[in-house]
């Protein structure tokens, strides 16, 4: 989704050149969020404190070359002791991509306040009547100009309140999901920021150690915890005295950023805090203070000041031509950081140690319910027959958005995993708040430290597949069907009677790393069919048993990337429909390995050749009977039958991939598409 980056440096000289290529930089760390216009905001040379708005339409580099055009006379070369600058990737949601509707959005023409906003204001339209009836004329078709403007509002009505303060009223009067950064020319050097359902972050560089590990959190001093005030739910911030705040140990030289996510922030410092929802974070004169309009019982006292162990060589692309490719190779190495520590391959045991305490609790539950969108959702898909095995508990695997919209019934012996990449994703945190409140016990598979949904779970997994930067999910897959093993696993550690299946699927893991890397030697192989296949308009993939995940994900691969439409078909049901697309032009690719269902899938390969398809096969080694059948074929190692998935679903992230830049495509970023969804 949208992206926000600023930046304030105090008493930490920068000229307005050195500010706008840190803004620039930090919006092209988050350009694979995906967006369709740009914006930045910093202060103009002179005396009056005069903010200069820069935004285009299109990509970071056509906002790049407006602001050297711009912004090249010699005012931009003064060095600056303290300056505020904010950026913004937008993703149209109200109001078509135009400079217009771009970020930042400004309170009026003389830019007095201005906002980056990511998310969506839901009661926006009713703010906007209010403001016009107080005369403020609207420029833009954005629910985000709202706030700049009902900022402002409440400037004029209370002069002497404090930038943070306007922005603690501000957000009281909004529903819906945000995060947002404020500059304004009436409080110079100062940067104000909050957040409620979308993800914002701050980071921290000083010159010397940090004074502390940990900001503590203020509230108005009125405010008591929920359940004992009847008190209306809009009232005028009570403005509170306290000084608690971050200041530098031994020097008052600080730089802060803002973010989305940390990508955009790890070449500058690996010292962030990630706000929780209603946090307001204000930087005034160097100090960073964290307020808090009202106080639950269960709000912890400080935001810790946590250290990231990403490295800036992680989201580099290295010597790869797109991210995707890159993180498609980079498997071999991701699956084996997921098992790092957790699968003792010589003792045969595996431990999950975030949620080791739990297990006891999850053995008596009365169902297993995973909950995830897209890729995530997949995975799902992929383990369930596994999960069903080894620990004969019913799982039942919901889609996040579905699940919401059902007010499907949840019970207190149920355990609920939600399964997101990012830790973000709006309908998977929805659903998991949904659960948390009728006491179900909540786990998290993410691949993001300090994320929304790894907080607010009681337990969880973290995948370590590492940064994935390219939209269209690849290592996070496999990473998140690998963990879901080791807990399917972990729960069958007890019973005598499944021990040599649990030997053979550890013996598998062991062979993984290995297995990957000679099924990315078939690339060359890959490439020439992607050549046959990408003027298709359509591609079919079939299979059942372990390999129907793939299928579904192979077909969301090729349609994310591609823009080619491809279905998922799950071979059994090919009678009851799907067999009337089959015929001689229709490309048809079929996943046939030796498991279970071998014998069904051929019954469904032979349907498929007698109606004049040619279908492409994925199948073993060495398996020529398989692959009479086929016009193309690609092999791959055999393993047991439920890590088949991870294996065959690597050529179709390779084919995908291959279709898409014959076709011209931007492969990391795909049309329309966001690589977290943040909104509903």
């Amino acid at each position: 989704m949208c992206g926000i980056f600023a930046y304030l440096n105090y008493l930490t000289p920068k000229t307005r050149h050195e500010v706008l290529d840190l803004l620039v930089n930090g919006l092209k760390r988050l350009e694979y969020r995906g967006y369709d216009s740009t914006g930045i905001a910093i202060d103009g040379p002179g005396e009056h404190n005069d903010v200069i708005l820069v935004k285009r339409i299109g990509k970071v580099k056509v906002l790049e070359d407006a602001i050297q055009e711009l912004c090249s006379n010699e005012d931009f070369s003064a060095a600056l002791n303290t300056h505020v600058g904010i950026a913004h990737t937008r993703w149209a949601t109200h109001g078509v991509p135009s400079e217009m509707n771009s970020h930042p959005q400004r309170s009026d023409l003389d830019n007095s306040f201005v906002v980056v906003h990511n998310g969506i204001i839901t009661n926006y339209k009713d703010v906007k009547t209010l403001l016009e009836k107080r005369g403020y004329v609207f420029e833009s078709d954005t629910d985000t100009e709202v706030i700049a403007k009902l900022v402002h509002h409440l400037w004029t009505q209370h002069p002497s309140y404090t930038f943070r303060e306007l922005v603690e009223q501000t957000i009281q009067q909004l529903e819906g999901a945000f995060a947002v950064a404020f500059k304004s020319k009436e409080f110079p050097g100062e940067c104000v920021a909050s957040r409620r359902g979308s993800p914002l972050l701050v980071g921290i560089k000083t010159k010397t150690r940090l004074a502390t590990d940990h900001i503590p959190i203020l509230y108005a001093k009125e405010h008591r915890p929920h359940g004992h005030s009847n008190m209306p739910s809009m009232l005028p911030v009570t403005r509170t005295e306290s000084h608690s705040e971050f200041m530098p140990l031994d020097d008052t030289e600080v730089e802060y950023f803002f973010a989305s996510d940390a990508s955009a922030i790890i070449e500058h410092t690996n010292r962030v805090i990630y706000l929780e929802d209603d946090d307001v974070a204000a930087v005034k004169d160097g100090a960073l203070s964290i307020h808090r309009l009202k106080r639950s019982l269960d709000d912890a006292h400080a935001r810790e000041i946590t250290t990231l162990k990403t490295e800036i060589q992680q989201i580099m692309k290295g010597n790869y031509d797109y991210f995707m490719l890159k993180e498609i190779y980079e498997q071999p190495e991701s699956v084996v950081n997921t098992m790092r520590g957790r699968v003792k391959f010589e003792s045969q045991d595996v431990v999950l140690g975030g949620i080791k305490e739990y297990i006891p609790e999850i053995r008596r539950c009365r169902r297993i319910m995973l909950i995830g969108c897209g890729t995530s959702y997949h995975s799902a898909v992929a383990t369930r027959q596994l999960l069903e095995e080894l620990t004969e508990i019913p799982v039942m695997v919901e889609l996040a958005s579905d699940f919401l919209d059902r007010n499907t019934p949840i019970f207190r012996d149920d355990v609920c995993f939600f399964i997101s990449q990012s830790g973000e994703t709006a309908d998977t945190l929805l659903a998991l708040r949904y659960c948390k409140q009728r006491g179900a016990l909540i786990v998290g598979i993410t691949n993001t430290v300090g994320s929304s949904i790894g907080r607010e779970s009681h337990c969880g997994v973290h995948i370590n597949a590492g940064p994935e930067i390219g939209v269209a999910s690849t290592k996070a897959y496999t990473s998140q069907f690998i963990s879901l093993v080791m807990f399917a696993l972990v729960m069958s550690d007890d019973r005598l009677s499944i021990q040599p299946r649990r030997q053979e699927i550890i013996k598998g893991l062991s062979n993984l790393a290995d297995q990957i890397r000679k099924v990315l030697e078939l690339d060359t192989k890959i490439r020439d069919l992607a050549k046959e296949l990408y003027m298709h308009k359509s591609l079919l993939i079939m299979g059942r048993g372990y390999n129907f995940a793939t299928c579904l994900e192979g077909a969301l691969k090729v349609k994310e990337l591609t823009y080619m439409h491809s279905e998922g078909i799950l071979a059994g049901e090919l009678k009851h429909g799907p067999l009337a697309l089959v015929d001689d032009e229709m490309p048809v690719l079929m996943i046939v390995l030796r498991d279970p269902v071998y014998t069904k899938c051929m019954n469904a390969l032979q349907q498929v050749t007698s109606r004049k398809g040619r279908p492409i096969i994925i199948c073993e080694e060495g398996d020529e009977e398989t692959k009479a059948f086929s016009s193309r074929s690609l092999e791959i190692p055999r393993t047991v039958d439920c890590l088949q998935g991870i294996l065959t679903v690597i050529p179709m992230q390779l084919l995908s991939y291959h279709i898409a830049v014959l076709r011209g495509c931007d492969v990391d970023c795909p049309r329309n598409l966001a690589k977290s969804v943040t909104v509903e």
